[in-house]
């Protein structure tokens, strides 16, 4: 079998452009000018004799073959990584636990796909999740019973790092029999009219709707109001009202019961971010779960 021989930069530069889908922003990430970093490509095309993308002015897209190498290029730098951690760190794979607080959609909609990778890579390291309230997930991290978080608020916290990844916007959630389910867009000021269901002013949530909302000249008035998004949402199913939330919190495919239409007039959006305490390391096993997360978020 004749030796592939190409440089790590090369696979580095790959995997970036083929995660940005960008040229431009994959060599910002690694510190490079889109010159350099495109030589580095066309020298790993050059090496494996095959084209891993399709490059026009406008876009980037992987070939099929590259989307395969690509699978294949994560697990050889995952193991490259690990081998290089040393016998210690390595120590920590194998056996240990992790305890990481998130809102709840997190746990629903992100946490399940992340942790199956995670579990088959490192099966002896237990995983505790705490699905809890925004603020609950704050002072898990600040009091470090987690190890870190994933959350909405935080940026302002002076003893937490907060990386944004992922922002959603809210919709309303209706049942399909509606008269606004077959709607494109609601604009809020409708949603006056409407038997409003909310979270508590304890949410974080409903901070964010307050906040947006406050010189408004229509609001919403809540008719009921509960703890959870997902007693929230078991009252649309119900047919006794609409609310806002988060996209995340809906089902990801078509639903019988439930239905999501964007709201507008204002457009009111959350950013998710990773938070962990400022100047605290993780340990590895935790850092690889951190990264896995973010990772996952950038991607959606």
């Amino acid at each position: 079998m004749a030796r592939v021989n190409f440089d790590l930069q090369e696979l580095q530069a790959f995997l970036a452009v083929a995660e940005k889908l960008s040229f431009r922003a994959a060599a910002e990430e690694l510190y490079l000018s889109p010159p350099a970093l495109s030589r580095r490509i066309d020298k790993l095309e050059i090496t494996l004799g095959v084209r891993l993308l399709e490059r026009s002015t406008r876009s980037v897209e992987l070939t099929q073959v590259g989307r395969i190498f690509l699978e294949r290029a994560r697990a050889g730098l995952e193991e490259l990584e690990l081998a290089a951690l040393g016998v210690a760190d390595l120590s920590e794979y194998r056996v240990g636990a992790i305890t990481v607080a998130c809102v709840p959609s997190v746990a629903y909609y992100f946490m399940p796909a992340v942790i199956a990778r995670f579990a088959h890579m490192y099966p002896q390291i237990r995983v505790r999740i705490l699905d809890e309230s925004a603020n609950t997930v704050l002072n898990d991290v600040i009091n470090r019973r987690a190890d870190f978080g994933v959350n909405f608020i935080g940026t302002q916290e002076a003893e937490l790092d907060f990386e944004p990844v992922f922002s959603e916007p809210f919709v309303l959630a209706v049942h399909p029999s509606h008269r606004f389910a077959k709607r494109k867009k609601v604009a809020w000021d409708e949603v006056s009219g409407e038997r409003f269901i909310a979270v508590a002013k304890s949410s974080g949530n409903r901070v964010l709707i307050d906040s947006a909302l406050a010189q408004a000249e229509k609001r919403p008035v809540n008719y009921y109001e509960v703890l959870h998004v997902s007693s929230l949402l078991g009252m649309v199913e119900m047919k006794l009202g609409v609310a806002a939330v988060p996209q995340l919190a809906l089902p990801r495919l078509a639903h019988s019961t439930l239905k999501g239409v964007p709201l507008v007039s204002p457009i009111i959006t959350r950013t998710l971010g990773l938070i962990k305490r400022k100047n605290a390391s993780l340990s590895p096993a935790a850092q690889r779960l951190y990264d896995m997360l973010r990772q996952e978020a950038e991607h959606h």
